[in-house]
């Protein structure tokens, strides 16, 4: 037992909605489910029914979460040679089709409500169709996202928007009640899927949308910090947050996070980590060797000076939410649409946006990550959990931040973990992050003039120190480059904490005692 549930999300009437469910009784999974589906309304910048979702769920008593894979798999007519002789050499980011794979949310809200949901689930999808179809004040962030889509056919609803103005999105309440009423097939063999079959002109099959974009799969573990550090599985990039961690234990850290050093050391374990990442991240990649070798991978860095590491040189929107319930099962749950609106592109029928994660796919012949027909591509979410040595849980940590996800919530928990600071004070604490490249996911497929940003407010000592070691420094406007991220900590008396990131300016932590 704890002694409060705690739901934090980038936005206080889904933070309300979350805490709503703990107080009437609902556990922590509906908690999510009714929130995520609030997010689909309220944030459709940043996530929607056209995306994808990860989840870790903690059971007190099981001594491994369940990890939950509800990203989508590209349509029956992905063709990676047609985009090659187009002159394609790598996926578009923008404005194709061919970059949107069959959204996996929904499927993941039933595949987590069957396994653990107790309340019906047209109960928990209701508050967002109260929403959708009767409107909320737009927040800055939305509105300003909103000014993207001039002109963009089936987003005439998130166009004009001025902060406060009510918004009301009818469509995508249509598809919510059709959700609820019909299930999975409700949404998928629905409007929607109609929508995106007609749409995709042979990129989607009806048999596409009938199968399950969702399944539960064995989790990745690392030991870190005298704790264990729990990931998902690829094609998650989950694994590059547990070799960091474990390469960053395995070297002198300084306690004060302020000290150059730490920075310096945490930098070098990110680049350790990821380097091989694009030859080594795709669908079912085994990547245990990698975990194996965080030691060798340690004793490459130097305290003194950067580490030359191979980079592989090539030519965000997304919305993370930590709930735990009074029972103590605990919810890492990530969202997303991949970059902003996605594709920038919207299913007719339902106005709903479809995201482009098919933009992490390879179009080299024979990758094992190349775009095709029911493959997954590598993705950026990486929900988090930390037990201590007894199975009990200590952390609920994720962000958003496109590649930066690892580094972002490796920050997070060195901080708490190692350093001893307050989730609340390691939350607003200024972070750093590998170059993104120009669209926040091309950290590990460029080389460039910068190789780490640090955010506005990050200790000049930091700026200094890592220069005198060889790294080329920026500055950057702090904001949501470096992450949305929400962080729930559980002490061994069970006091739950909770703490909302400031950068996403209506972040909210709502609790429901026990």
């Amino acid at each position: 037992m704890v002694d409060q549930g705690v739901v934090c999300s980038v936005d206080p009437l889904v933070s309300g909605i979350g805490r709503d469910v703990l107080e009437n009784g609902g556990n922590a999974v509906d908690a999510a489910i009714a929130a995520g589906a609030a997010l689909t309304v309220v944030a459709p910048h940043l996530c929607g029914l056209g995306g994808d979702l990860f989840a870790l769920v903690h059971v007190p008593g099981e001594a491994t979460p369940a990890s939950l894979n509800a990203s989508g798999r590209a349509g029956s007519g992905a063709d990676p040679e047609g985009l090659r002789a187009e002159g394609h050499r790598v996926m578009p980011f923008r404005n194709d089709l061919r970059s949107t794979t069959i959204p996996g949310c929904v499927d993941g809200w039933f595949a987590l409500h069957e396994r653990y949901g107790t309340r019906p689930m047209d109960e928990l999808l209701a508050p967002a169709i109260a929403l959708a179809s009767g409107g909320w004040p737009a927040t800055a962030m939305l509105a300003n996202a909103g000014r993207t889509l001039e002109g963009v056919a089936g987003a005439e609803d998130l166009v004009g928007l001025e902060a406060g103005a009510t918004v009301k999105r009818e469509r995508t309440a249509a598809a919510l009640r059709a959700t609820a009423e019909g299930g999975r097939d409700g949404f998928y063999l629905g409007d929607f899927g109609q929508g995106l079959i007609e749409l995709g002109k042979g990129l989607f099959t009806e048999a596409d949308l009938a199968a399950s974009q969702a399944g539960w799969e064995a989790p990745l573990s690392a030991e870190a910090f005298g704790h264990r550090v729990w990931a998902a599985a690829p094609n998650s990039q989950g694994y590059l947050l547990l070799l960091a961690l474990a390469i960053a234990d395995r070297l002198d850290l300084p306690a004060d996070a302020g000290d150059p050093l730490w920075a310096h050391y945490l930098v070098e374990a990110s680049r350790q980590a990821g380097h091989d990442r694009p030859e080594r991240l795709f669908e079912g990649a085994d990547v245990s060797d990698l975990l194996a070798a965080a030691a060798e991978r340690a004793a490459r860095i130097s305290p003194e000076r950067k580490t030359e590491v191979p980079v592989q040189q090539a030519a965000g929107g997304t919305t993370y939410m930590a709930v735990l319930d009074g029972n103590g099962m605990g919810v890492s749950y990530i969202q997303s649409n991949a970059a902003g609106f996605g594709t920038r592109l919207f299913e007719p029928r339902t106005g709903i946006g479809l995201q482009n994660r098919g933009t992490g796919f390879s179009l080299e012949p024979g990758h094992p990550a190349e775009f095709g027909p029911g493959r997954r591509p590598p993705h950026t979410l990486v929900p988090a959990l930390v037990t201590r040595a007894d199975g009990s849980l200590r952390l609920v940590a994720g962000t958003m931040g496109g590649d930066s996800q690892p580094q972002i919530v490796g920050q997070l928990i060195a901080r708490v973990l190692h350093s001893g600071e307050p989730v609340d004070m390691a939350m607003r604490a200024p972070r750093w992050r590998l170059h993104p490249g120009e669209t926040g996911f091309g950290t590990w497929s460029g080389v460039y003039d910068i190789d780490v940003e640090l955010e506005s407010g990050a200790p000049e000592a930091w700026s200094a120190g890592l220069a005198e070691r060889g790294h080329a420094v920026a500055w950057s406007a702090a904001g949501s480059g470096f992450g949305h991220a929400h962080l729930i900590e559980v002490d061994e008396e069970g006091r739950a904490e909770g703490a909302a990131d400031p950068r996403a300016e209506t972040g909210t932590v709502a609790v429901a005692p026990n």
